[in-house]
């Protein structure tokens, strides 16, 4: 993976990917993305050859950062405390820290190369079904409804935090254990 020499740019959730929202990076300018960092469109470029680079370095490292919080929901089995209340925590922060990646990796997808959409696709499957192993390791569906099952559930889990925003965290968290308990319940176990 490329990683960011422009530690700015690694996590910045409010300065550069402010214009993102509104606009999808295939219209953002590289000279105002890296204005907001205090670099030339230039530098930007020494860093990533394109905005396609730059879009896919941010979504994979989205990706790894979702695999980790599997790491932590492991922790916290050995632990003998619940995974899916850890991974509920663990996916609420990350997008508190970085709710753009998540923007990005949903809305953004399509402006990657076929090769990098590839990659990230088998990104995305991994941690989907290392996600529906650890809540749901005795899961009696099969084959394609297991695999749908995996992509609703890690759907739900990166989507939620920002969906409940508006609620104090504790809330938030409570309602979203709530909804992925019962529909993880009703269809996996």
């Amino acid at each position: 993976m490329l990683q960011c020499a422009v530690p700015a740019l690694k996590s910045d959730v409010t300065g550069p990917w402010r214009c993102l929202p509104k606009r999808a990076l295939a219209r953002s300018a590289c000279a105002s993305l890296a204005a907001h960092v205090g670099l030339t469109a230039g530098s930007l470029y020494h860093h990533f050859p394109s905005k396609q680079d730059l879009l896919y370095d941010l979504i994979e490292e989205l990706y790894e950062e979702l695999q980790a919080t599997l790491d932590q929901g492991r922790r916290a089995m050995a632990r003998g405390a619940s995974a899916l209340g850890c991974l509920i925590a663990a996916h609420w922060q990350l997008h508190a820290e970085r709710p753009m990646q998540f923007r990005l990796a949903e809305r953004d997808l399509c402006c990657l190369s076929d090769d990098q959409q590839a990659r990230l696709a088998l990104s995305r499957k991994r941690y989907e079904a290392g996600l529906l192993r650890l809540i749901a390791p005795q899961a009696k569906l099969q084959g394609e409804a297991l695999v749908a099952t995996a992509h609703v559930v890690a759907t739900l889990l990166n989507q939620l935090p920002g969906m409940l925003k508006a609620l104090p965290e504790e809330q938030g968290l409570g309602l979203m254990e709530s909804m992925l308990t019962g529909g993880i319940e009703r269809t996996l176990r």
